[in-house]
């Protein structure tokens, strides 16, 4: 026991290099990284996007890997911990930038992205007051003028970055909601959802599962969604929607519009002149989800098919689709600054009136959040790098290759055009030899590329044969690696088509 009269030994000092700011903590980390990336180098890196196994035994060896769930009592050192994770990642992980990984709205991200996603990471900067990070401040707001820009939104657009495209749905189903509060007299913010009657959303049949979680969340209840029917090309069809809101009755509030601009599943567009038109005729809020569609703008080719864009009173996108970068990379864009009005708060000890009034002063009023990471570093950084000449060239070889992917499909007997790509989505069936099971079939093929890891392809639904009709299994192509070839899609048709035989064999002799 140490006398009272004697100073306990003081402990040893942290070494500079222990904090990323410092230029000891960045040579640590320029150190670290170097350390972290030859160790997924020189880690066995699956033959497909996927490992191959049961989930259960990739995610129990992952588990292994880890050790016991407990937090150890002593470490096993940055170098150690950094070596293993890197290992794990790779080995029982996903490869996005394997060709033949093409189930979702997942892209490979940009070198430059991630690179820059470190830097933002380095500084912990957030967006919520000045003085937590003022470049990052000034980077973000940048970002929103060149998209608000590329959007064709005017002088008085604004934005913010969110955590993803169903939150960015969410914050604009709250702004319209507030609007529609507005116009009948009522605080939204402090009467509550109560003081609307009879809330509406409108939204087409296959507008993403996000605006009934936003309205839920929102209080408005899920019921308040009213899906409308799409036409033969699967987009909304206007004149519903005309009808639609001509025909509520009283005691009903119309918050918003909702159009899509690329659906999940086929990349479809909503006719987004017309319900512009339809919706300012009526008073009534134009969001437009284009989290998967808004980068068809970077395209001279495909641009116009989001022709009314502007016309919108929000807007989602979704960089870490089309984009290709790290998620979270969403962004709400708004064509009046004067509708975050509803977020606004001062905080004594973050945005004191008298400080905003000297200029320093943050983004607290534009987002649900108050910290907040600076996700735009890496969608600045990747646009600064590439410009708009660079990024058409990268969604243009994709919509090639989905095109490619339809013609191979409709060449191929035992396959079934479901949806032609509109973007860079082409949804399919293999047919089988028997219709009572070809939605087993479908299912169980998707399932053996999956377990053998050798490709990643999507599933959905789909309503065949017109109204009324059956919902059958579909795959789906989601073509979204600019350094794929036209090769690489012709050997996963061929991977398709071999498995399709396969499974075939098996359920006829009743092994599956």
């Amino acid at each position: 026991m140490i006398p009272l009269t004697e100073a306990p030994p003081a402990p040893a000092p942290f070494p500079p290099s222990l904090l990323a700011g410092t230029r000891d903590g960045l040579a640590e980390v320029r150190t670290a990284l170097g350390q972290a990336i030859d160790a997924a180098l020189c880690a066995d890196r699956p033959a497909g996007p996927l490992p191959p196994g049961a989930p259960a035994d990739v995610l129990a060896a992952v588990a292994r890997a880890l050790g016991p769930a407990r937090l150890p009592a002593e470490g096993v050192g940055a170098k150690a911990a950094l070596h293993l994770l890197a290992t794990t990642l790779v080995e029982s992980g996903i490869d996005l930038s394997h060709p033949w990984a093409t189930a979702h709205l997942q892209p490979p991200p940009l070198a430059v992205a991630v690179a820059a996603d470190a830097l933002a990471s380095m500084t912990n900067a957030s967006l919520d007051t000045y003085d937590s990070g003022p470049s990052a401040i000034a980077v973000e707001r940048w970002l929103i003028g060149v998209l608000t820009h590329l959007a064709g939104l005017g002088e008085r657009a604004d934005g913010v970055l969110t955590p993803g495209g169903s939150l960015s749905n969410l914050l604009a189903l709250l702004l319209a909601r507030d609007a529609a509060a507005l116009r009948l007299g009522v605080n939204a913010r402090e009467e509550g959802v109560a003081a609307l009657p009879g809330p509406v959303v409108f939204c087409s049949e296959l507008a993403h599962f996000s605006v009934q979680r936003a309205c839920a969340a929102l209080g408005l209840g899920e019921s308040a969604v009213r899906p409308l029917p799409t036409d033969r090309l699967r987009r909304m069809r206007p004149e519903a929607l005309a009808r639609a809101l001509d025909g509520l009755g009283p005691g009903r509030t119309p918050i918003a519009v909702v159009a899509t601009a690329g659906t999940t599943d086929f990349g479809s567009v909503d006719p987004l002149p017309q319900i512009a038109e339809i919706a300012a005729d009526r008073g009534v809020w134009m969001h437009v989800d284009a989290a998967y569609g808004f980068g068809a703008l970077f395209s001279e080719r495909l641009a116009d098919r989001l022709a009314g864009l502007e016309l919108a009173d929000s807007i989602t996108l979704d960089l870490h689709k089309i984009g290709w970068q790290p998620a979270a990379t969403s962004v709400l864009l708004v064509s009046d600054t004067t509708a975050f009005t509803a977020l606004d708060r001062e905080v004594a000890y973050l945005n004191p009136a008298d400080d905003s009034e000297a200029g320093y002063d943050g983004l607290l009023g534009r987002s649900l959040q108050t910290t907040r990471r600076p996700d735009a570093v890496k969608a600045a950084a990747t646009l600064l790098a590439y410009g708009r000449t660079g990024m058409a060239r990268m969604i243009d070889t994709c919509h090639d290759l989905a095109r490619h992917a339809e013609r191979r499909i409709l060449d191929e007997p035992e396959l079934e055009l479901v949806a032609p790509a509109e973007l860079t989505t082409v949804v399919f069936r293999h047919r089988g030899a028997a219709a009572s099971t070809s939605d087993r079939l479908n299912g169980l093929l998707r399932r053996r590329l999956l377990e053998s890891g050798s490709a990643l392809i999507g599933r959905t639904e789909v309503r065949t044969g017109g109204p009324g009709g059956p919902e059958r299994v579909c795959l789906k192509f989601t073509l979204l690696n600019p350094t794929a070839t036209t090769g690489d899609i012709d050997g996963l048709v061929d991977a398709v088509l071999d498995a399709g035989r396969t499974c075939e064999r098996l359920i006829e002799e009743g092994a599956a």
